[in-house]
């Protein structure tokens, strides 16, 4: 999910700093061992996977990666961005070829769209229609919805009787020292996050209650209650369950749906358009119960993400 720097040089020096290859722990996929059929134009063919820096998307990356392999390519990792824009910008520069995106991601943050469109189809076709004019193909939504939300650790919900935004909203402007909030960066500061979700809900949250820390800490504060009683989380993310967060109830809407799918350089989609029928199973079984048992692995039980990817993929005979 989830400044932009216009210097070209800046950004190179953004993904060879945040890149991160991971082959020596990836497993290889065999090809034409699994349901992904080869490619023969494919074979041999670099392409350069990137993804951002957080668990799931680590794992999309992976499984990008062994998909690629299995038909027939020969694909270089450069997952682990930092940060949205910079991933973004990776694409659209031609330092990276594909990366897996959110569709509620690029209608407000890349797209610069205002419009309220809660069918996922839709947001996916619109997406889809406007971002070719900026070089991008979008293939292969996945129905899982890895949308911000807001969380509470469970005992201050139930003493505060939060159960949704609204909820949260009131509580924000009549006992704000009781709303503290824990939140990661980018939430605090994109039209989808804080500012936006702030004007829809008619609510101030002073400075004083809003604490920035990185996004995989923010679940770990909610859960224990020490520094504040709720924060942005991802809805797919494995450590809801395990820290037992409540996940509030957005009951105006706010939030887009954010379907990842693959975001691929448009001159890359046209030359090798079987592509598209290698990812397109593999989205459609990324539902939001599938996502959030791959998360766990990593987030909470630690697990690698090419190897929590590759026991997925050969569970689902993608690859052998």
């Amino acid at each position: 999910m989830r400044g932009l720097s216009v210097v070209a040089v800046v950004v190179g020096l953004v993904v060879l700093a945040a890149g991160c290859t991971l082959e020596e722990e990836s497993p290889r996929a065999e090809t034409g061992s699994g349901s992904i059929e080869r490619i023969d134009e494919l074979s041999g063919v670099s392409i350069t996977v990137g993804s951002k820096e957080f668990d799931e998307q680590l794992v999309l990356g992976q499984i990008a990666i062994l998909a690629l392999q299995a038909a027939g390519a020969d694909p270089v990792d450069e997952t682990n961005i930092t940060g949205t824009d910079a991933v973004r910008r990776s694409l659209t520069t031609g330092q990276i070829d594909l990366y897996w995106e959110y569709t509620g991601t690029a209608w407000v943050s890349f797209l610069k769209q205002t419009e309220r469109v809660t069918d996922p189809e839709q947001l996916f076709d619109r997406v889809r229609t406007l971002d070719a004019e900026n070089g991008v193909t979008w293939w292969a939504r996945a129905p899982g919805n890895d949308t911000y939300a807001i969380a509470a650790n469970r005992e201050a919900a139930e003493e505060h009787g939060i159960t949704t935004i609204s909820d949260y909203a009131e509580l924000a402007n009549t006992n704000p020292a009781a709303a503290s909030t824990c939140m990661g960066p980018e939430f605090n500061s994109r039209d989808d996050g804080l500012p936006g979700l702030a004007a829809m809900y008619d609510f101030t949250l002073p400075d004083a209650q809003r604490h920035e820390v990185n996004d995989a800490v923010v679940y770990t504060e909610v859960g224990s209650g020490k520094t504040c009683d709720f924060g942005s989380v991802a809805s797919t993310d494995g450590r809801i369950p395990a820290q037992d967060l409540v996940v509030l109830e957005d009951d105006r809407s706010f939030f887009p749906v954010y379907n990842p799918a693959i975001t691929i350089r448009a001159e890359l989609a046209t030359k090798y358009p079987g592509l598209e029928d290698v990812f397109t199973p593999i989205a459609e079984a990324l539902d939001d119960e599938t996502l959030l048992a791959l998360n766990e692995q990593v987030s909470v039980e630690g697990a690698a993400p090419a190897k929590v990817a590759a026991e997925w993929l050969r569970k689902q005979g993608f690859i052998g």
